[in-house]
């Protein structure tokens, strides 16, 4: 069963990011404070929820927590910062929104950077273990993919509706045939060729 938060007696803020992974699309942030008594079975770690009990969760955080934000980096912030300083900068950004200026800040992972004169506390699979890192990993999945899921009319041929901009094999050739989108990380590897050919110098390398 997942912990509330981290302090006890601080008003506490949980914050994560998804679309780290992606080909396309902004990485997007979350931070949330929950109310003390909030306790909900369904809330854990985006990834282990069902699309369906994601949405029902996404109301539920949004009606019940004492506050919360959600931040986007679109994919040109990232290609110039690094997709991790995009992360940072996005939950940077969502702890900037929030209406109650929390006394910590729990975050999902093991890299931040600190925030203005508040301590915080980096838990590696924190959406597992903490209820206010679990929130802000349900909004920020919910919200990218609501993102995505819009920006596919645009673009259908990469079916962002189904992958999200993930680097699935279908998105890869996608682009193999059309070539990129205004939506695409051109700082990532994006062209099955490209994973071809590191893949051969892998080999050469080994078999020398």
């Amino acid at each position: 069963m997942l912990i509330h938060s981290y302090h006890k007696h601080l008003i506490e803020c949980g914050t994560d990011e998804a679309g780290r992974g992606c080909l396309a699309g902004p990485v997007t942030a979350a931070a949330v404070i929950l109310p003390v008594r909030f306790r909900n079975k369904l809330l854990n770690d985006s990834k282990k929820v069902t699309r369906e009990n994601r949405n029902i969760l996404k109301k539920v955080i949004e009606k019940k927590a004492l506050c919360y934000s959600v931040s986007f980096i679109d994919n040109e912030k990232v290609d110039e910062i690094n997709i991790l300083n995009a992360s940072i900068l996005a939950m940077h950004h969502c702890i900037n929104s929030l209406k109650i200026s929390p006394g910590h800040i729990l975050v999902d992972g093991n890299r931040f950077k600190p925030y203005p004169e508040i301590p915080h506390l980096c838990v590696i699979k924190g959406d597992g273990k903490y209820l206010n890192i679990a929130a802000a990993s349900i909004l920020a999945k919910t919200y990218r993919d609501a993102y995505m899921e819009k920006i596919h009319e645009e673009f259908p041929m990469y079916n962002w509706k189904q992958n999200k901009g993930y680097p699935t094999l279908e998105h890869r050739e996608a682009i193999g045939k059309y070539g990129t989108t205004k939506y695409h990380r051109e700082s990532f590897k994006l062209y099955p060729e490209q994973l071809e050919l590191e893949f051969e110098t892998c080999i050469d390398t080994l078999s020398t």
